[in-house]
């Protein structure tokens, strides 16, 4: 997949996260990677420029990620620097996970972190 493209989806994803209630997506200068923020708790990050490594880690659960480890081989890989059980790193350059398909898969972490959360934290995303 050419550079555009990558970046095309870079930037898809980030509209896509911010679009969720509550959510931020900003660039974090100490990772030097795009964070998607939940009242300050990570559900996803990319990196901001396009590469062939370019990747976005995403939570889910643990026999999901495998599962999906299993399907995309090679596309789909333990969470980068994050816990494996509970992370997996999607390979944006491989078109195995169409856009669709990844935005889903910000959906599922974002519940995730979203269910974690305080009543009181809960209440004011939903205000």
């Amino acid at each position: 997949m050419e550079q555009t493209m990558i970046q095309q989806r870079i930037e898809r994803f980030k509209v896509f996260g911010e679009k969720l209630k509550g959510a931020k997506v900003y660039f974090r200068e100490d990772w030097e990677v795009l964070y998607f923020d939940l009242q300050g708790k990570m559900f996803g990050m990319m990196n901001d420029q396009a590469s062939e490594d370019a990747i976005i880690t995403l939570k889910n659960l643990p026999e999901k990620n495998e599962e999906l480890r299993e399907i995309y081989k090679g596309t789909v890989i333990p969470g980068y620097y994050t816990n494996k059980n509970h992370w997996n790193s999607i390979k944006l350059a491989s078109d195995d996970l169409n856009d669709e398909a990844i935005e889903q898969l910000i959906e599922v972490s974002y519940q995730l972190v979203y269910q974690k959360l305080t009543k009181k934290q809960k209440a004011e995303i939903e205000e």
